[in-house]
């Protein structure tokens, strides 16, 4: 049995502390999820190791399948700070220490199983159930992709990818629309083939939508709640909202995801009824704008706080924009589909007509509507995807709008390249900075 423990040092707190008691019970939702995994690996229900906003969230809950998702759980590990026994397994069995730090921990993590034979001890919350299939996905970043097949090298585990499209910003989308629909169903459609394979069992397309209505009017919910964050002073913070995301991203098409969002709802209501903020005294209101956020310091957040900045909206893991699929659509693959690429092309027209860029076009629309004084950055030496790009976005933001931005450097997973010294020399240099720009915007 692997007898590797937490490094020393280790601090007693690593999270946040939260500002809604919406946002405190998702600690215990995330117990139940990987709990769930190991009773339903005890009754013989099979496990599917999955990726995060890969679009096929409904159809893995509707085959019968229990759903692991093991990007979240190596956040789990960073904000427990356990997270570097598994990174330096994948590093010392030939893995680079700028791979994807989801992908280090989840690839350390099935090396130390093996090789001990068993669960690693003291896996956070239990460890994740040993899947009997792994579901790749092309959604967001190539290591999605390759993560699971390298797990291959510890053992023979079906696998299945599925391509996930976002057409180009000069796509032509009006003649070329009904292509990517297609190419998107016949990748769900393979999906589909690929679970009744694996579980020898007819897929239920009946179940399949009543898991999409489900989790169609979860996401309402979740959608008009962050709408609410727009009040000043704001209901909830990005703290929270690193937290708030998880029913949606892990749990969608579930009644407890459901129930999860009219309470979110229910408790910012009450709160902007109220004028209740985060903190007494709001003076700034900070866009988390880009980047992964650092899991294993996520107390950052509350250091922004003591200066008088909150953090009111966030691009990471956020809420799909509404979209309307056609009503003609009678088939739940071919609405998947849809929903797929209308998610993807949202602010393609938009950007046509004005920046060139759907993403400046959000943080735009973020800056205006949430009131930013700020934009925060965290670029991620082992997430290209979410990194590359960023100073970019910045210059093209600050051509319409006076918002300082601040790019915080670390890791989303390895805290031996995060400096809290460094960092809290330029929050407080940015801070002061947002104070004078906002004197500035008011004179």
């Amino acid at each position: 049995m692997d007898t590797v423990t937490k490094p020393e040092g280790t601090p007693a707190r690593t999270t946040a502390v939260k500002a809604t008691e919406t946002a405190r019970k998702v600690r215990g939702l995330v117990k139940q999820m990987y709990l769930g995994g190991h009773e339903a690996k005890a009754k013989g229900i099979p496990i599917a190791y999955c990726m995060v906003a890969s679009q096929y969230d409904e159809i893995v809950r509707a085959s019968g399948v229990y759903p692991v998702w093991t990007e979240n759980y190596a956040g789990l590990c960073a904000a427990k700070r356990d997270a570097e026994r598994f990174i330096l397994k994948a590093e010392g069995d030939g893995y680079s220490n700028v791979l994807c730090g989801y992908a280090r921990v989840g690839i350390g993590f099935e090396g130390l199983r093996r090789q001990s034979g068993g669960m690693p001890a003291s896996a956070p919350d239990g460890g994740m159930a040993a899947p009997d299939m792994l579901l790749g996905s092309s959604g967001v970043c190539d290591p999605r992709f390759k993560w699971y097949q390298s797990m291959g090298h510890y053992g023979d585990i079906p696998i299945h990818n599925i391509d996930v499209i976002c057409p180009p910003i000069d796509a032509r989308l009006a003649e070329e629309r009904d292509y990517y629909v297609k190419y998107q169903r016949g990748q769900f459609q393979n999906l589909v083939d690929f679970l009744e394979q694996q579980t020898k069992k007819k897929y239920d397309m009946d179940r399949l939508w009543e898991v999409i209505r489900i989790s169609e009017e979860s996401r309402r919910w979740w959608w008009d709640a962050y709408q609410l964050r727009k009040a000043v002073p704001c209901p909830m913070p990005s703290e929270d909202h690193f937290n708030t995301f998880v029913p949606a991203y892990f749990m969608m098409g579930t009644p407890e995801a459901l129930a999860f969002y009219k309470e979110l709802y229910q408790e910012l209501k009450v709160r902007v009824d109220n004028k209740v903020g985060v903190i007494p005294d709001e003076k700034y209101r900070i866009i988390w704008a880009g980047g992964l956020p650092p899991w294993h310091t996520m107390w950052t957040f509350n250091y922004f706080e003591s200066q008088g900045a909150v953090f009111v909206i966030d691009t990471s893991y956020r809420p799909f924009d509404p979209v309307e699929v056609p009503p003609h659509v009678k088939d739940p693959l071919e609405y998947l589909a849809w929903r797929t690429f209308l998610r993807a092309t949202y602010r393609y027209e938009k950007a046509y007509k004005h920046s060139g860029n759907p993403e400046v076009e959000l943080l735009l629309e973020l800056v205006e509507g949430y009131k930013g004084d700020g934009l925060v950055m965290h670029a991620s030496r082992s997430c290209r995807a979410t990194t590359i790009g960023q100073l970019y976005l910045k210059d093209m933001v600050q051509k319409y709008v006076p918002v300082p931005c601040l790019q915080l450097i670390s890791d989303l997973i390895d805290v031996r390249d995060y400096s809290e010294a460094q960092w809290k020399m330029q929050i407080d240099a940015f801070v002061e900075t947002v104070a004078a720009s906002k004197r500035d915007r008011k004179a």
